[in-house]
């Protein structure tokens, strides 16, 4: 049998097959609140082994997209449970990725007396969407405080026990893609002269500290995390101590024994290549679950599963266009085209459309 298609564990969970659906950022939660249009979507992808959810916010302050969702209030709760609920009847299971987006936000964008928070007072250089102005530059985010820190930490914690509420079989921290989590680890964005700031040590504390407080909320075995090492999204420029960078966080995350760690690789769209060091020292370092992701296909897959590269392989662009991947895959069927120009508009097109092969 194809490894990618067997049944595997991570942690106490049992998964249909080594195929995880990438978090993917979609848009359609209309007041930050999921809704029956993301029951269907969620639903249709549901033969994954795991579903990772689009960046979901702990905080009115972490909202920086229009229309992406939250885990911070009942509703957004009551929301998530229907995703769950479709999910798990069909035997898959669904993890929430908590992404505070930080500096990459526009007030339009944020509700009344949200706040957007960075390590630093330092802008991205950029522009995002806002629905009432079109295309905005990213603002100038407040440094935060420590209080501040504190409280966001602790949003992060109470956003893991929400999701458990909301039937979710853990939570992925994003620590990727130039969000806060990341802000804090790369110092282009973190000039800070306190006990956040300046060493790997510190500048890793809050990823850490998140790390523990999700630990004491919910257990180490329904927790993961998302990195980008070597990413330039969102304005994260490369620097020369990064490889040693990463080797520390290994270490400290493999330390708090959480149930994986996710690395992607954005070179297929265009964005630095990730040296295969990198995920050698998260492969010998992190004793925990490895998920790669980054423009594989069927074959690459099976390779790199094979070789012990990894444990799950991540799927994000086909899973938007074919919401039954896994037997398209099995099938070794032609694939849909996703449609780029509807990846963040809302409604269904471009989004429970897709046709499926039978």
């Amino acid at each position: 049998m194809s490894r990618l298609f067997s049944p595997t564990a991570l942690g106490p969970l049992e998964l249909q097959n080594h195929m995880v659906m990438a978090p993917l950022t979609r848009c359609r939660a209309v007041g930050g609140i999921p809704n029956d249009l993301m029951v269907q979507y969620y639903g249709q992808r549901a033969a994954a082994g795991l579903i990772i959810t689009e960046g979901t916010t702990p905080s009115p302050n972490g909202l920086g997209y229009a229309r992406i969702p939250g885990i911070y209030s009942d509703e957004q709760v009551a929301g998530w449970r229907k995703v769950t609920d479709a999910v798990h009847a069909q035997g898959g299971k669904i993890f929430v990725q908590l992404m505070h987006c930080g500096r990459i936000a526009h007030p339009l964008n944020l509700p009344k007396g949200a706040t957007i928070l960075a390590p630093s007072a330092i802008a991205a250089v950029g522009e995002l969407y806002t629905d009432t102005e079109g295309m905005k530059p990213n603002a100038m985010p407040v440094a935060m405080t420590i209080a501040q820190v504190r409280s966001t930490i602790a949003e992060y914690a109470k956003a893991a026990q929400r999701a458990l509420d909301a039937g979710f079989d853990g939570v992925e921290l994003h620590g990727a893609n130039g969000y806060l989590v990341e802000q804090f680890l790369r110092p282009s964005s973190n000039v800070r002269a306190d006990q956040y700031g300046g060493t790997i040590e510190n500048r890793a504390r809050f990823a850490l500290e998140i790390v523990d407080a999700m630990i004491a909320t919910i257990g180490r075995a329904r927790i993961g995390i998302r990195l980008s090492p070597h990413g330039v999204f969102n304005d994260m420029p490369n620097y020369p101590e990064m490889d040693a960078d990463y080797q520390y966080l290994a270490e400290q995350l493999n330390l708090k024994g959480i149930a994986y760690v996710h690395l992607v690789d954005h070179s297929a769209m265009g964005a630095p290549v990730v040296p295969d060091s990198i995920k050698k020292v998260f492969r010998q370092t992190f004793s925990g679950r490895l998920i790669l992701s980054g423009g594989y296909d069927a074959a690459r897959a099976e390779e790199d599963l094979v070789s012990g590269r990894c444990d799950l392989i991540a799927f994000g662009r086909p899973f938007i266009a074919n919401p039954d991947l896994v037997v398209r895959l099995q099938a070794k069927a032609a694939l849909n085209t996703p449609n780029d120009a509807t990846f963040y508009t809302p409604g269904a097109t471009g989004y429970t459309d897709y046709p499926a092969l039978v």
